[in-house]
């Protein structure tokens, strides 16, 4: 294995100098081609599908793939850094490092995990981590450039990758900026303000970029508003803002809450990128949870419009074209900020522009995505308790004995749900939507009798209880009906999702493996013990060898065939 793995490193450095040119550019028109040799978006394309059209590792050749390479990602400002490249290699060149923020540069935020996409294009590989970027050489994991942000500060969750166009890059900074960089040098070229750090906001998700469009949403726990906004890819300027919940007399929702002030502090954070229908020209996103989020208090009893929902707007103007709430009336943090998925294919035996989502609150939507009407809406955790029947419009009807109580009320999702952020994958070859289900079990406390509610995520203890068993899912679209459940044992799944044409799905399985399932059947063909994948597995095409990549923590993992 060791000699196979240094012969393929020695044809690797004899290559051209051709082929191994650093630095390549995304053209706006590429980000609408199906995913195939590159991954040049957060989803690979704007489907959300994370589905690749690669072959090479398939159903009969899985069983031969092996390391390739790793490399240790070194967050913080300090160099000179040696290079954290292929680890057999002993390479000790100095990464170059770039410095850029506004903060005061003696905050260093340590440890940290890759959970968000790598980019792949043309050779290179771009990760990032919060405050942190890198650029890397896609064939043996070598690091070109680190770009360290010097933070004010704010909540260092996650960050979820970049967005490209052109030759640039594009990524959101714990403490609420935009910062654009040259994607061949790592060079700043310019970072602009998105969210006001003393109002609770940080910024954790991908930019995605639509023509000159760079889309870009916020997260807060506290009881702001949520809102997404268009900033020009060249300039930085911003070009239009949507809030999620209703700002103005008369705006649109505004009667489903007690008062304006109420959804003017009623949440809906847009933490998860998107998807895009270049047909329609609408982006999809999903929307967070209301505040305050367990204490009914000044938000009443109606739905609280538009927490919890899938959002379509004009990527030009901004402005909504129409809504599906999946969660009326939230009292149990259940973001519906998961990635949604667009599909073109039969239903009922016509023709449909559908977009598919599994929500965090255990249930299953089918939507047409031109107008937002529901086509199927099911049950999909096994344990899922906390409704009560279904409204006029399909959606889960929220029961009142569900929520907290002194006493403790049992709910089955907790409310880290039966997904979170990780993404799912979609098959066209199968039909099936692959999705992670934890059906978790916990008492929910009231603590907060004021009947004014408590700020934020506060006024409630949860326990969590137990567990009836965490699965990789495949969901038909048409019915809302698993087709297959394969069990995850230890930690449950992580990281999330990816569908080949290989006939592959590909996950962390919760206990440390990387997983390859049969697509069709979800029997595990293949697997590696890495640790705890951190990251949805992502593939590329690379001199005629295609790579299967993940993340642990701060390692990033590259196999391939031998």
């Amino acid at each position: 294995m060791i000699r196979k793995c240094m012969l393929l490193v020695v044809s690797l450095l004899l290559l051209p100098i051709s082929l191994i040119a650093q630095g390549g550019v995304v053209a706006p028109e590429d980000l609408l081609k199906p995913l195939e040799d590159s991954w040049p978006t957060y989803n690979g394309d704007y489907t959300g599908r994370r589905y690749s059209a690669l072959t090479q590792v398939n159903r009969a050749t899985v069983k031969q793939l092996t390391l390739g390479w790793m490399s240790q990602m070194s967050p913080g400002v300090d160099a000179p850094k040696p290079n954290g490249g292929d680890q057999r290699r002993g390479s000790r060149d100095v990464v170059r490092s770039i410095v850029g923020g506004e903060g005061p540069g003696d905050i260093s935020i340590r440890g940290g995990s890759i959970k968000g996409s790598v980019l792949e294009v043309d050779g290179t590989l771009y990760v990032t981590m919060p405050d942190n970027a890198w650029a890397l050489d896609a064939r043996d994991g070598r690091q070109l450039w680190h770009y360290f942000w010097k933070t004010r500060g704010g909540t260092h969750i996650g960050n979820r990758g970049f967005g490209m166009w052109k030759g640039y890059l594009f990524m959101e900074t714990p403490d609420d900026y935009l910062v654009s960089l040259d994607a061949k040098t790592g060079t700043e070229r310019w970072h602009k303000p998105i969210a006001d750090l003393n109002q609770g906001y940080f910024a954790t998700p991908a930019p995605i970029v639509v023509g000159d469009h760079v889309l870009v949403g916020v997260g807060n726990d506290i009881d702001s508003p949520g809102f997404l906004q268009s900033f020009d890819a060249e300039t930085g300027d911003l070009q239009w803002k949507h809030y999620t919940v209703p700002m103005q007399k008369g705006d649109p929702g505004e009667s489903s809450w007690a008062s304006l002030d109420a959804a003017r502090h009623g949440g809906a954070q847009t933490w998860i990128t998107g998807a895009y229908d270049p047909e329609t020209k609408l982006y999809i996103f999903g929307t967070g949870n209301p505040t305050p989020a367990y204490t009914t208090g000044v938000r009443g009893d109606k739905d609280n419009l538009f927490t919890c929902s899938l959002v379509a707007v004009n990527v030009d103007t901004g402005k909504m074209a129409w809504y599906y709430q999946t969660s009326p009336h939230d009292m149990h943090d259940y973001d519906s900020a998961q990635t949604p998925v667009l599909v073109d294919g039969m239903f009922q035996g016509k023709m449909r522009k559908m977009v598919l989502t599994a929500a965090r609150n255990g249930y299953y939507f089918t939507l047409d995505r031109v107008t937002g009407e529901p086509l199927v809406t099911s049950r999909y955790g096994l344990t899922t308790n906390w409704a009560k029947g279904f409204t006029p419009t399909g959606a889960p009807l929220h029961d009142p004995t569900k929520d907290a109580t002194v006493g403790g009320s049992l709910v089955s999702p907790n409310s880290s749900g039966t997904v979170n952020w990780q993404p799912p994958a979609f098959s066209p070859e199968t039909g099936l939507l692959y999705v992670y289900e934890v059906n978790s079990f916990s008492i929910f406390y009231l603590t907060d009798l004021d009947p004014r509610g408590s700020m934020g995520l506060g006024g409630k203890e949860e326990a969590q209880i137990g567990s009836a068993g965490s699965y990789l899912t495949a969901i038909d679209y048409q019915t809302g009906k698993a087709a297959w459940r394969h069990r995850y044992f230890g930690g449950g799944a992580s990281g999330g999702v990816l569908a080949t044409a290989g006939g592959l799905v590909f996950s962390g399985d919760g206990s440390g493996s990387l997983v390859a399932h049969d697509a069709a059947t979800g029997d595990p063909l293949w697997h590696t013990r890495v640790g705890q994948v951190t990251n949805a597995p992502q593939t590329y095409m690379l001199d005629g060898h295609q790579y299967v990549i993940c993340a642990t923590g701060d390692m990033l993992w590259s196999f391939l065939l031998y």
